[in-house]
This record gives structure tokens, C-alpha cells and sequence, in this order.
């Protein structure tokens, strides 16, 4: 990455993709709720942070080498997309809000909840791929990318580095709190909220595309 970036031209156009992609990635949606709860639970969280960051990186450079004209062809892709989005999103709302509904013991009890590591790679790596604002952030940056010219892979770069410094905070942030949630009131607030938020995002994209 530090040879994309080693002439004032492709330095000013990393520092560009950070600044965009955090403006796009640093927002509580789908994939930070999961890997919060995840982080929460000292679950698997380093594979998932680095799922998270590494999909995230072929999607992005893959944009910038032409992700947009793959679209163009197959416009059926963004519809699909979209509808397993609404499936995926509303499946997990409805998990999340029956932990939020039954009592239960805490950080040691959620503990004990989680999934094997393949299923929460699997999961991680559904929040990234079934979510429609996903792929519009990453045709928002292949479209600004290309206004760099020779620079656009510094540019791209640059927002790797923004999910990337995002998925940290995530990660440090979660364990930060995670001694608040030893109350089993904190986890049922949690996933309350987790649900509210899921459920939010999938009748927003069943919305969109019904008028689509």
C-alpha cells in the first residue's frame, strides 16, 4: 500500500479515499451492529474484523477495475442483491429480538450462544455482501476514483484504510464496554436495539425496491 502512495499526487489521493470512506463506512448499519455484539462476546472477533476488511478491500479495488460496467450488464444483480438483503436483514432482526425478549445471564450465558467460527464468518460475510448500501458506498468510490486519473489506485487505497481504521474502533470499542455488559439488562438493550436498527434497514430496502 506504501508504494501507492509515495508521490504528493497519489498521497493527496489516498488521504482523499480515507476521508470518503470514512465518511461512507463510519456509521452504525448492519455489519457494525453484528461484529459489536460479536466483539461484545469476545467471539471470533479478530476473524471477523479481518473478513470484514478483506472483503472489503477486493470489493473496492474491484470497483475502481470496473465492478460498474459488471452492473451495467447484469442490472438484475442489483435487484437480487437487495431482496436477500431484505431476507437476510429481517431474519436477523427476529433473532436479535427474541434475546431482547428472554431473560438471559449475561456476558458468561451469550457466551455460551455463540456460533461456531465458520458460521460467524459466514454471517460477517453476509452483512458485507447481502447489503445493498454496500455496494452503493463501493460504486460511489470506483466512480470518485476514476476522477484521479493515474493516482485511482492510491484513492482506493486510501478508503481500504478507512474500513480498515473503522473496523479498529469497532473492535477496541467493543471490548471497551464489554464489562458493561455483564447485566443481563444491558445485552436485552442491546439486541432491542440491534433488532430495531435491522429491522429499520430492511423495510428501507423493501421500500426502495418496490418503487424501484
Amino acid at each position: 500500500m506504501f508504494s501507492l502512495i509515495s508521490t504528493p499526487a497519489t498521497f493527496s489521493a489516498w488521504a482523499s479515499g480515507t476521508a470518503t470512506g470514512l465518511g461512507l463506512f463510519a456509521v452504525v448499519g448492519a455489519q457494525s451492529a453484528f461484529i459489536l455484539r460479536q466483539g461484545l462476546m469476545r467471539a471470533h472477533l479478530l476473524s471477523i474484523l479481518a473478513i470484514c476488511a478483506l472483503l472489503d478491500g477486493i470489493c473496492i479495488f474491484a470497483s475502481v477495475w470496473g465492478l460498474q460496467a459488471v452492473v451495467s450488464w447484469f442490472p438484475w444483480l442489483t435487484h437480487a442483491v437487495l431482496w436477500f438483503g431484505v431476507l437476510f436483514l429481517s431474519w436477523y432482526a427476529i433473532q436479535s429480538a427474541r434475546r431482547a425478549i428472554r431473560a438471559e445471564g449475561g456476558l458468561v450465558a451469550a457466551k455460551h450462544a455463540v456460533p461456531s467460527r465458520s458460521a460467524a464468518l459466514l454471517a460477517a460475510a453476509g452483512f458485507t455482501l447481502l447489503n445493498p448500501h454496500f455496494w452503493l458506498d463501493i460504486m460511489v468510490l470506483g466512480s470518485l476514483a476514476h476522477g484521479f486519473d493515474e493516482a485511482r489506485l492510491a484513492f482506493a487505497a486510501g478508503a481500504v484504510t478507512a474500513s480498515v481504521l473503522w473496523l479498529i474502533v469497532l473492535g477496541v470499542g467493543s471490548r471497551v464496554f464489554a464489562p458493561y455488559f455483564a447485566n443481563p439488562k444491558a445485552w436485552r438493550v442491546l439486541d432491542g436495539v440491534i433488532a430495531l436498527i435491522m429491522i429499520a434497514l430492511a423495510v428501507r430496502l423493501a421500500m426502495n425496491g418496490l418503487s424501484a
